[in-house]
């Protein structure tokens, strides 16, 4: 069995930007131009976050610190920091996308067929 190498940041990226661009696949060419950037920043944040969960869940949560002579604790890492400050800034790129984004066909069954009928 042959194991994948993991991706680059770079690739990850890319990855997300086509995934999210198929969303929009039927977007008109001026909007996709329009979101083109808010595509390619909640791509990067998205990744982003993925990386420093990994970095917070071997760190943890919290880092020591040093203040004079006598002066010790602890604080909140800066891993979590971003994160909290990046998760904010993610959850409003995508909400804007999702705003943007053309809604789905409703899928029909039989029983919408019969209740039609």
């Amino acid at each position: 069995m042959v194991i994948k190498p993991d991706l680059s940041k770079e690739e990850k990226i890319n990855k997300e930007i086509k995934r999210l661009r198929k969303v929009f696949k039927e977007l008109d060419k001026n909007k996709l131009a329009a979101v083109d950037s808010l595509i390619r920043n909640a791509a990067f944040m998205s990744v982003s976050l993925e990386e420093l969960q990994e970095i917070i869940n071997s760190e943890g949560y919290t880092q020591k610190y040093k203040n004079g002579a006598n002066q010790y604790g602890k604080k909140q890492s800066e891993a979590v920091k971003i994160h909290i400050s990046m998760t904010r800034n993610h959850a409003v790129a995508i909400k804007q996308l999702a705003d943007l984004a053309p809604s789905a066909p409703i899928k029909r069954d039989a029983l919408h067929d019969l209740r039609d009928f």
